[in-house]
């Protein structure tokens, strides 16, 4: 049996896992939601620090564009995790759909909260569902970014 070494692959140039890129729209989707939730979060705390009711206001509307721009990503990912449920790869898919799926709700959730009137729109359950809101949607950008699959 005679192995061709043009072929076969190297561990030093091939490594064992290539990744796997994201489609770009499904990229350029979930960056809306990193960049909207983070907003919130920032604009939740100069809140907390002015009192200026519009900053509670910008919040609002920034968990407002993270979730509308967030359901197609959730959609998408959820797909993907159907369309991969036999394959080795189902973890990150998995993971990954979780961390959408915890982003989504939490913003929500947020987006409830801030719709009531004055303080009470923010406050510590505000800043804290912000802040996972925008931790989950980082979170699942790394992964999206950093997944890998068994090479072919």
């Amino acid at each position: 049996m005679e192995i061709n070494m043009a072929t076969a692959p190297s561990p030093l140039t091939d490594p064992p896992y290539r990744r796997h890129a994201p489609h770009p729209l499904h990229a350029i989707l979930l960056a809306f939601p990193v960049a909207l939730f983070s907003s919130a979060l920032l604009s939740d705390i100069t809140y907390l620090n002015s009192a200026e009711m519009q900053w509670s206001n910008f919040s609002a509307w920034l968990i407002t564009g993270g979730l509308i721009f967030g359901a197609p990503v959730l959609l998408w990912s959820a797909i993907a995790l159907v369309r991969r449920r036999k394959l080795p790869t189902r973890t990150p898919a998995l993971a990954y759909f979780l961390l959408i799926l915890i982003m989504w709700i939490a913003g929500l959730v947020n987006a409830f909260k801030h719709s009531q009137d004055a303080w009470s729109s923010v406050g510590t359950t505000g800043v804290t569902l912000s802040a996972l809101s925008t931790l989950a949607a980082i979170a699942a950008a790394w992964l999206l970014h950093a997944a890998k699959e068994p090479r072919a």
